[in-house]
């Protein structure tokens, strides 16, 4: 999976370079998202602007991580939902749960 992580102010950014975020490469997401919460950090912004698609096991992810950082007394953010992407988290009723800003700045902002 294609990804590039950079550390911005108080957050973790996690550009997901894919267009699909599915059972194929959900799990390499998932292994990075645990090494930067497990490297002490406890705020995150998962940025899915090229993501077109995603499927149960992306969601998963993120919803896990979601605990993860929940556990820490941390945050996960998301960013750049594309219009089907946003629909998934719409039909799943995870709006709700995850903080989700139109840009990775919009995001950073609102800490």
């Amino acid at each position: 999976m294609n990804f590039k992580t950079e550390k911005n102010g108080r957050a973790v950014v996690v550009f997901v370079k894919e267009e699909r975020l599915d059972a194929n490469n959900s799990e390499e997401l998932k292994a990075e998202l645990v090494r930067i919460f497990e490297g002490g950090s406890k705020d995150l912004i998962v940025d899915l602007k090229e993501v077109r698609f995603i499927d149960s096991s992306g969601l998963g992810v993120l919803v896990s991580g979601f605990k993860n950082a929940s556990t820490r007394q941390g945050t996960i953010k998301l960013s750049g939902l594309q219009t089907q992407v946003k629909s998934m988290f719409e039909l799943t009723r995870l709006h709700r749960v995850f903080d989700i800003f139109t840009t990775v700045d919009d995001a950073l902002e609102s800490y």
